[in-house]
This record gives C-alpha cells, structure tokens and sequence, in this order.
C-alpha cells in the first residue's frame, strides 16, 4: 500500500531525501549549520534550496514561484521533515506566504513572495498572552490616524519573528457584538520602529518564538492586507493550507522517528538476540508502521482534495489530517524512545529531539484538542 504519486512526483521526492542525506546527514552536520538550534538561516542548506526553487513551490509564477500543487508541497515537507534538514522557519514562512498570496497587494506580494523565493524567512502573529486558542479574544490595538496606524500591545508564541524579515500581524481595529469582527492583517518588517522581538527559551534551550511587544508601532496606510475588519474571514480561508503544511511536516518527523527506532532495535542486543525480535517491541513496530501508513494515506488525500477545490473549506478534512499526524508523531517518538530505553533519553541519540519536536507539535496552530471540537461540530454536535 502506498500513495499514487506520479513519476516526477516520486522523483522529485528522492531528490529531496537526497539532498537532505548529502547536506544535512548527520547531527553533527545539522549542529554545524544551525548552531544547535533549528534553522540555517544563513548561507547554507536553505539557500541551496532557494537555488533549486523549492521554496517558491507554492509561489505563484509571476513573482518567481512554481505555483505548484498542494500535493507537491506536502512531498517536500514530508522530506525534509524526515531528513530532519535544518529548515524549521519553512512551516511559518510557507503560512504566512499563503496569506499574502491571497490577499496581499502586488507590492506585499513582490516584497513578501520574491523574498520566500530567495530564502527569507516570513512570520505570521496571531497569538497573545490572553488569546491562543481564542483568537477572537486578542486586543493587540490597531488605531486609525491620519495617514496609517498606531499599533499597541503584546503577541506571544510567534515562530521565528528573530530570523524573519517580515511579521503578518492579527490585530483589532475595532470591537462588535461579534468577537471575530473587527480582526485586520497588517504588513510589519522585523525592523520597524517601536517593535521589540524577544526570543522565548524553550524545552532543550531552544529559542524559536518569541514574544512581540507594539509600542507606539506607527505603520503606513497601505500596510493593510486584504480589507480592514476581515483578518478573521481571511485566516479561515488559510486552514486548509496551515495544516496540510503542518500535517506533512509531522508526518516526515513520525517517519524519521521510526526509522531511527527500528534501526537501534534491530542492532541492539539482550539476552543474545536482536531486542526487535522480541514480541513486545515487534508487535509495537508493526503498529507503529500501521499508523503512520494510515497518516501518510489520510494526508495526501486531504491535499489531493485540496488541489481539486482550492476554493472549497474542508474543516473536517484538514483538522483530522492535523491530528492524525501529529497525535502519530508524538506517539512513534514516545514509544520510539521507551524501546530504546535510556539511550532514547540521551543526547547522543536523536530520539530526544523527536519527542520534544512530536510534543509541541499537537499544541502549534490549533491544539488535538482544538482539532477534535472542530471535527466534532461538523457533525453537528
């Protein structure tokens, strides 16, 4: 059983897992080119893939990109994902990206996508100390003046604003009856006066989000992306592509995770034999690998649905594929890291960072328990 991917498809995908073998194969390479954290953000792998136009997949052509197909661009997440390629701000950069293309102006779009293109990494920032889940409830201000906008408040959790060029900010420009109204895009660069990136460390030292304070950000008329008032209707209309992208990235990390932990358990030796042979990590391989055969066929279904209705909202679809893959991910890092036990626990071994990536996983854009009421209200519960 496997996915139908069409021969440029398969081959595209070889080429990934290729490349990701030759520029990023071992840890001590992925150390090197990220300092230890989570992104090449300098001259390095994700420029190559700038090179090779792979992070303009989804860029429409006229500003460089390939404007490819859903299904393309959950192969190369997938891959990456499992080359474990030093890439962590694609996911982010590829959302915020998705936004712009579809609401930007054409000058957003130049600055924003052509910089996608070459390499530069984009934030979006939804997210405040009162307001995760419950977007509707966020109060970052955006005030009207003469001749732009005065900008106020604090965001939180916003993923790789300190390597980010630019910031698609969620803020309110006004307050109705409805908490949803009233919710504006706005164009930020990372460098515009009166905005203040402070990095959030987080479990294994790592600094990926941050924290955003506004004070006084005075931002142009034209910094609005799409139309004043409808941030809300403009982020539902992104779900789908959020978390497909999230979807495939956690699938490639639950497949990595596994490989990782079939390789050790049939190399490690107890009691004279190979310890996979034994039936209670066997029966858990196998289904461990059914899961993430099921996450795979459910993924890729959802983006070929996608890609047949790019206009169509499929709630349901895309919250199952979000969860599914990431409640597998955790899963396969977590048992993956039990059957190796205390060597699983040790740096030495990449399974410690599986499990706190497959961790966080079910918490960033939209929590398992987020996607679980979703799926429940489409059917009318």
């Amino acid at each position: 059983m496997s996915v139908d991917f069409t021969t440029e498809q398969r081959a595209f995908a070889q080429a990934v897992t290729d490349f990701c073998k030759r520029e990023a194969g071992t840890r001590e390479k992925r150390d090197q080119l990220t300092d230890h954290g989570a992104h090449n953000h300098n001259q390095g792998v994700y420029s190559k893939m700038a090179d090779l136009g792979w992070l303009g997949l989804t860029v429409p052509e006229e500003y460089g990109g390939s404007d490819a197909t859903m299904v393309d661009m959950c192969i190369l997440l997938e891959e990456t994902a499992r080359g474990m390629a030093p890439i962590g701000a694609i996911g982010p950069t590829l959302i915020t990206g998705g936004a712009y293309a579809k609401f930007g102006t054409d000058a957003q779009k130049d600055a924003v996508l052509r910089g996608i293109v070459a390499g530069v990494s984009q934030s979006i920032s939804m997210s405040e100390p009162e307001a995760g889940s419950d977007v509707g409830n966020l109060s970052t201000r955006a005030e009207k003046t003469s001749d732009g906008w005065v900008v106020n408040g604090q965001k939180t959790w916003c993923s790789n604003a300190h390597i980010s060029e630019n910031i698609l900010l969620v803020a309110r420009t006004s307050r109705g009856e409805n908490k949803h109204e009233g919710l504006t895009m706005f164009h930020v660069p990372a460098d515009t006066p009166g905005l203040k990136i402070s990095p959030i460390e987080l479990m294994g030292g790592q600094k990926e989000t941050n924290d955003l304070y506004f004070t006084d950000c005075v931002l142009p008329e034209d910094a609005v992306v799409g139309e004043v008032g409808g941030g809300w209707r403009q982020l539902m209309t992104g779900l789908n592509f959020e978390r497909l992208i999230l979807s495939a990235m956690a699938l490639g990390a639950a497949e990595r995770a596994f490989e990782d932990v079939l390789g050790f358990v049939s190399q490690r030796k107890q009691f004279g034999r190979p310890i996979g042979t034994f039936q209670a990590l066997r029966h858990r391989i196998a289904d461990l690998a059914t899961e993430i055969e099921c996450t795979k066929l459910l993924v890729y279904s959802v983006a070929r649905q996608a890609d047949a209705n790019p206009d169509m909202m499929l709630p349901r679809e895309a919250s199952m594929a979000k969860l599914k893959a990431t409640e597998t991910a955790r899963r396969v890092a977590l048992d993956g890291m039990q059957m190796m036990g205390g060597y699983g626990y040790a740096a030495e071994f990449d399974m410690e960072k599986h499990v706190r990536s497959a961790l966080v996983s079910t918490i960033f854009g939209g929590t398992s328990e987020i996607q679980r009421d979703i799926i429940g209200k489409t059917y009318g519960l």
